[in-house]
C-alpha cells in the first residue's frame, strides 16, 4: 500500500476521527442502545438527555414512553428551560424538570437516569439513612476529581415523590458536593458529567460500585 493512501486509511479509521463525525443525536441515541443492551432501562425505563445550547437552554431527549434502546437519532426530541418541547414529535418525560435542574446546578452538559436492579434495590435499602456509603474501591477512580482507591464517597438517596418540583428541592442541598450522581429511593440513579462522554462513565462507575455494595449484602461480606 502507498505510504499516502496507508496514512489515509488509517485515518478514516481511526476512532477519535469516527466519533468527531457523529451528530450529537446520534451519538445520544447510541448512548441509551448501549444503556439499554445492559439493561438498565428494561421496558420504557429511564431517561436520558444532553445540552444542545445553553443561551437559550436547549436539551436534547428521547421522547416519554418509549422503549430506549429502539430510539434513532431523528426521534429525538428537544426541550426549553421549562421542560416544554420545541422540536421534534412526542412528549416530554416529566422528570425532564429534574434533568434541568442538575444541568442548571452543576453545570453538567448530559443528565443519564437508569432503572437497574442494584440501583433501585439499594436505593429503597438505605433511603432511612439518606445515602449509600462506598470505600476502598479501585473503581472509585473513575469518577471525577478521585485519584486513589484509598477514599470513600457518599451517594445520595431521597424519597421517591411523582412531584418533581419535590424531588428537585430534596437533593438540591446535595447536588454541590455529590459524586456526579444520586439515587431516588426505589426508583433508580441519576449520573451527570461535563460531557455526554463524561457522564456515561460515571455512570458505568457508578453501576458498577453499586452492583459490588448489593454483592457483598448477599453473601453477608458487610
Amino acid at each position: 500500500m502507498q505510504r499516502g493512501l496507508y496514512f489515509l486509511y488509517r485515518r478514516q479509521r481511526d476512532p477519535r476521527t469516527v466519533n468527531a463525525s457523529r451528530t450529537q443525536p446520534d451519538r445520544l441515541a447510541q448512548v441509551m442502545q448501549g444503556i439499554h443492551q445492559r439493561g438498565w432501562c428494561d421496558g420504557t425505563g429511564g431517561n436520558f438527555s444532553v445540552v444542545q445550547q445553553r443561551y437559550p437552554l436547549r436539551l436534547l431527549m428521547a421522547p416519554s414512553g418509549v422503549d430506549k434502546g429502539e430510539v434513532q437519532a431523528d426521534q429525538l426530541i428537544v426541550v426549553d428551560g421549562d421542560g416544554k418541547v420545541v422540536n421534534g414529535e412526542g412528549k416530554a418525560s416529566a422528570e425532564a424538570a429534574l434533568h434541568l435542574r442538575i444541568v442548571e446546578a452543576n453545570n453538567a452538559g448530559a443528565v443519564l437516569h437508569t432503572h437497574s436492579v442494584p440501583g433501585t434495590v439499594l436505593s429503597h435499602h438505605y433511603e432511612d439513612q439518606g445515602g449509600v456509603a462506598l470505600e476502598g474501591w479501585e473503581m472509585l477512580k473513575g469518577l471525577r476529581g478521585i485519584n486513589t482507591h484509598a477514599t470513600s464517597i457518599n451517594i445520595p438517596v431521597i424519597s421517591n415523590s411523582q412531584s418533581m418540583q419535590e424531588l428537585g428541592d430534596a437533593i438540591a442541598p446535595f447536588l454541590p458536593s455529590a459524586p456526579n450522581g444520586f439515587l431516588v429511593a426505589g426508583h433508580g440513579l441519576y449520573s451527570w458529567g461535563e460531557t455526554l462522554d463524561e457522564s456515561k462513565r460515571h455512570l458505568e462507575i457508578l453501576e458498577f460500585l453499586l452492583k459490588v455494595k448489593l454483592t457483598q449484602i448477599q453473601i453477608g461480606d458487610q
